[in-house]
């Protein structure tokens, strides 16, 4: 687990409302926002006569209903004066799929310096009181936040430079603004001033303390979580070695602020946070390439979310500049999800054009178990860098839009204006993405229902009490994938409408089973780093449990194993080498592969025709172990692997890969039957996986909920963005919806069902570990399908 622990005490902030380099900026309430009082450094008001040129770092505010944009902009004055203001505008939110803002028309705000003398160019330049030191306070970055009527703006950074001398010195440094919704002067049309504006400065005593060079807001929203406290990302650069890292600033009431001990690996800017359930949930943009997600609470150490979110999306940009991401949190179809938008980069010299690089707008949804794409949000020749999201659920407020159930994106698009692109904003309604967000909730909590529903009246039927056994959250608990009997053409579809698997070496090759397929010298993969720029599954990476059942026809004729299950890792060198993984020979005897030692055979037996369970695990990314009919493979303890870190799992491989084309194991000598196969984000115990082994159970199809093509109506049913090509699988339905169903189930054996399988202990070095109490397992063993089971 990575984290980041600052050693320094905890930072307290306080808002200084008059002081020796600052003081509040309390305006008139007027349309013009310029009524200060006398004396007062820093006042706000509507820009004279400059112009918007750019518009960066969306972010969007509700009040009761009505939904506003905030942005910096980017205002030219006279003698071409470059400063930055913020601008707002209420959208409007017709039908029309996009809007792009009129940067001539928005109501831009402008932080003037009063202490100067007459109104210069509001360069937002201050010289400190009793000092030579100057400090600039840039307005930008708007970081927003609601609570109650008022709106409140984090803006500006610090930015100063050390002196040789070692006395401590009062800093100024971000800003505060409190902003209402008001109508224009002699108008209904409503607006935000800005108001109050409060210095936050840092008292340092010593340089010992003083860490950064330059803190800055996270930019787009920041949140309210329980207590009204209220919480700003933060970006930050560390004094030593010039690295970015992401922290947050919070108060329960704005009078004391608090930057957390806390903080994200180096690298790691443009933070977006959630609060979901008892946690916070920051995303950071790191130069390593890839986007880290970090869960903590105030008080507690942070810790990178490895075995769910992190690392799950790309940062195209690498060690150059992140850009901001739409992350929010929702209850949708009463279950609470995330919101992600991201841009997926093209490759260069598509579309015709060479050394061309354009970021495509894409949504995803997530539970924090389960990822699904949406579809794209912003047009297919826009180029987008950051966004912000924002949903209405429509339950209150007073505005003509309550009532109606809404989800907003406002982002950035680049103009390819010469070589510097002067980026503008637009607005769109998510409406065809809310709806397929709706759908695949309502699948998600389907199938649930069901797979808790047939646990429950199996149970029922032999006289067992199902309590604490068959809840949807004990069974499908870490959960990610499952491919059962949902098989088309050479796509094996995730049943959670995530990742699909694809079928190698001809789908004419692969035959549909009422709960999975049936592979003739065929195979299928299941991607996991193959899947390029955002990898769904990267969660494999460190822990996983790969569980299937399967049925071998017969007896190969030729002595070569032939490979029936198992993982592989990028290699770097263009071909991807076995990890862990499961073999047969034609002496009956399961051979074992564990990293790159030789390959193992075992004293185990496997029979022709007959189904036996083989599951997986992986465990902190360097222990394996495999498992066969609840029985752990090989003598001793787990195999130990080379670490992941520097060798990605690329994808599973599932009834066989390319040694199993041709040769032995051709589909003239043998076919391998692979039904309900399950992925878990976490590693079964030894015990569950003894437990795992149950005489002749069946589960009926799941009905799968009526799906629409995916994507919206710029994306073709089942066209995925070829940006990142498997993000979803390769199927020509990526809905990866539900087809048909099967009632029938088959008998369960009382005596198996009446064992004492149960809650489990921690996972020990022994073969079988041991069994405790009575529980999850049960329900789990109904996922599994056939096979056989030894009376108990």
């Amino acid at each position: 687990m990575s984290r980041r622990v600052f050693n320094s005490t905890v930072l307290l902030l306080a808002v200084v409302m008059m002081c020796c380099c600052s003081g509040a900026a309390s305006s008139q309430d007027t349309s013009s926002a310029s009524g200060s009082s006398k004396g007062k450094l820093f006042d706000w008001r509507d820009k004279k006569g400059e112009t918007v040129s750019s518009l960066r770092v969306p972010s969007l505010v509700e009040m009761n209903g009505d939904v506003f944009a905030v942005a910096e902009a980017q205002c030219t004055g006279t003698g071409e004066c470059v400063f930055t203001g913020i601008a707002s505008e209420l959208l409007a939110l017709t039908d029309e799929p996009s809007n792009e803002l009129d940067m001539s028309k928005l109501k831009t705000q402008v932080l003037v310096n009063r202490s100067s003398g007459g109104e210069q160019c509001p360069s937002q330049t201050a010289v400190l009181a009793g000092t030579q030191r100057v400090k600039k306070v840039h307005v930008s970055r708007p970081t927003t936040v609601m609570q109650g009527s008022d709106i409140y703006m984090l803006a500006g950074n610090y930015s100063w430079t050390y002196e040789d001398k070692a006395d401590s010195v009062f800093q100024c440094g971000l800003l505060l603004v409190k902003g209402n919704i008001n109508n224009e002067e002699g108008s209904t049309n409503k607006r935000i001033l800005w108001k109050d504006t409060y210095d936050l400065p840092w008292i340092s005593n010593g340089r010992q303390e003083q860490s950064w060079t330059r803190l800055i807001g996270g930019g787009g929203s920041g949140i309210k979580i329980k207590g009204d406290t209220l919480l700003f990302p933060l970006e930050g650069t560390k004094k030593e070695d010039g690295k970015a890292v992401s922290l947050i600033m919070y108060s329960s009431d704005t009078a004391g602020w608090v930057i957390s001990r806390e903080m994200s690996a180096d690298g790691c800017s443009d933070p977006s946070v959630v609060e979901w359930k008892d946690k916070l949930m920051m995303m950071t943009a790191c130069d390593d390439g890839r986007r880290r997600v970090y869960e903590f609470n105030l008080t507690e150490s942070w810790t990178e979310a490895l075995g769910t979110l992190s690392r799950v999306w790309g940062n195209k940009n690498g060690n150059k500049k992140g850009v901001g991401n739409g992350f929010i949190t929702a209850t949708i179809e009463d279950r609470d999800v995330m919101l992600v938008t991201l841009p997926v980069y093209s490759k260069k010299g598509e579309n015709g054009k060479e050394n061309v690089e354009k970021g495509r707008l894409h949504l995803w949804l997530t539970d924090n178990t389960h990822i699904v794409y949406i579809g794209p949000v912003s047009g297919k020749d826009e180029d987008v860098a950051a966004s912000s999201l924002l949903y209405k659920s429509g339950k209150s407020g007073k505005s003509k839009t309550n009532g109606k159930e809404e989800l907003i994106a406002l982002y950035e698009k680049k103009k390819a204006d010469g070589e510097n692109p002067s980026p503008g904003m637009v607005s769109v309604r998510l409406t065809a993405q809310l709806k397929r967000v709706k759908e695949v909730v309502a699948t998600w909590k389907e199938v649930d229902e069901r797979v808790s529903q047939l646990c429950t009246t199996l149970l029922a039927q032999k006289g067992f009490s199902s309590d604490n056994a068959c809840g949807a959250d004990k069974i499908t608990d870490g959960l990610v994938g499952f491919l059962s009997g949902n098989f088309s053409e050479n796509t094996w579809k995730d049943e959670y409408l995530g990742v699909n698997a694809t079928v190698k070496n001809g789908a004419a090759e692969a035959t549909k089973t009422s709960d999975g397929v049936t592979f003739h010298g065929a195979w299928a993969e299941w991607p996991v780093g193959s899947q390029g720029e955002n990898q769904l599954y990267h969660f494999a990476n460190y822990n996983f449990t790969l569980v299937a059942t399967v049925s071998i026809d017969k007896v190969p004729k030729e002595d070569t194993p032939i490979p029936l299950m198992g993982v592989k890792k990028m290699n770097g060198a263009g071909k991807n080498k076995v990890f862990l993984g499961l073999s047969y020979s034609n002496k009956n005897k399961w051979q074992l592969r564990c990293g790159d030692e030789k390959t193992t055979e075992l004293s185990s037996n496997w029979k022709p025709e007959t189904t036996h369970q083989v599951a997986i695990v992986l465990q902190n990314g360097k222990q394996g172990s495999i498992y066969v009919d609840g029985q752990r493979v090989g003598v001793g303890a787990s195999c130990a692997l080379g670490s992941t870190e520097s060798q990605e799992i690329s994808h599973f491989y599932i009834g066989g890969d390319e040694r199993s084309a041709g040769g032995a194991g051709s589909k003239e000598e043998v076919s391998v039957t692979v039904t309900n196969v399950l992925l878990y984000n976490r590693p079964l115990s030894t015990a569950e996986m003894t437990a795992l082994k149950m005489k002749s159970v069946n589960i009926p199809k799941l009905y799968h909920a009526k799906t629409e093509p995916r994507g919206t109506p710029s994306t073709p049913a089942g066209q995925q963005p070829s940006e990142w090509g498997h993000l979803v699988g390769s199927s020509k339905d990526a809905s990866g919806g539900v087809e048909g169903a099967d009632s029938q189930i088959r008998e369960v054996n009382a005596t198996a069902l009446s064992s004492n399988l149960g809650n489990v202990s921690q996972e020990n070095n022994s073969d079988a570990g041991t069994m405790r109490g009575s529980g999850l397992l049960p329900s789990l063993l109904l996922l599994l399908g056939p096979w056989v089971f030894a009376a108990l």
